[in-house]
């Protein structure tokens, strides 16, 4: 990621940020001077968090862990209590957090069904209902949501994770109908196929598959990426409202 950004002074909390593209972001943000708050769901353990926050450290950065599963109400707002009491403020929410799961839609049980909404959809309005009136205080803000390019053209085993970046796609819009002209903007990235762990399982024919059908020829790496989501938080992306920017290798044309 090679797009050079000054967000100095600014405080970033990005969900989902102890491995993928989360934590491109975390890393990225930290390296344009934001303090970031690196959110993981404690079910996991802190050890990919904590390599996160050495990464940052290292680079001369400035970050904190934030665990909380963001699909549960109270988590969330204690984090936010947390996050405030540390820094006082909050500049840029990236709503990062997802899981993915894979069944034909007779097959998804609705607990899977559950699960992959509450991460994706519930703990996007989550974060940012408590990232609003902060927001509002200040007028100032940035709000990044994680969609996919699947939310515009589907795939088939994989309902539950379309349907909830849909769902973040529509949200994302109403949210900045709602916030009007205030100096506070909310945009999307719907990142294409990427070597992230949600990769790994994936088969080398189906992903060769995959490689095939994006004009590019190939899967993003990470840092494809991170520049969207960099560019989305930066003064320069003022005008940007209810955007959704698509990295995606030419997979979807938006």
């Amino acid at each position: 990621m090679n797009l050079s950004v000054d967000l100095g002074a600014k405080v970033a909390l990005v969900t989902g940020a102890s491995s993928g593209i989360g934590r491109g972001v975390a890393i990225a943000l930290a390296k344009a001077g934001c303090q970031v708050f690196i959110n993981y769901p404690p079910s996991e353990g802190s050890e990919a968090a904590s390599a996160v926050l050495a990464d940052i450290q290292a680079g001369g950065g400035t970050a904190t862990l934030a665990p909380a599963d963001v699909s549960n109400e109270d988590d969330v707002s204690n984090m936010f209590s947390a996050l405030m009491a540390d820094a006082g403020r909050l500049d840029i929410l990236v709503n990062n957090a997802g899981i993915a799961r894979s069944a034909p839609v007779e097959d998804i049980t609705l607990a899977d069904w559950q699960a992959v909404m509450g991460v994706h959809v519930t703990g996007t309005f989550l974060c940012t209902r408590a990232a609003l009136p902060i927001m509002y205080q200040q007028n100032s803000g940035r709000i990044i949501n994680t969609a996919s390019q699947l939310a515009y053209k589907g795939a088939p085993g994989f309902a539950h994770y379309t349907a909830a970046k849909g769902a973040i796609l529509s949200f994302t819009r109403t949210v900045t109908l709602e916030i009007g002209d205030r100096d506070i903007t909310a945009n999307c990235v719907a990142p294409g196929a990427t070597m992230t762990p949600i990769l790994e399982d994936v088969p080398e024919d189906i992903l060769d598959g995959i490689r095939q059908a994006i004009p590019r020829g190939k899967l993003a790496e990470v840092d494809d990426i991170v520049g969207s989501f960099i560019f989305l938080a930066s003064d320069d992306a003022a005008h940007f409202r209810g955007q959704c920017l698509s990295p995606n290798g030419g997979d979807v044309f938006l």
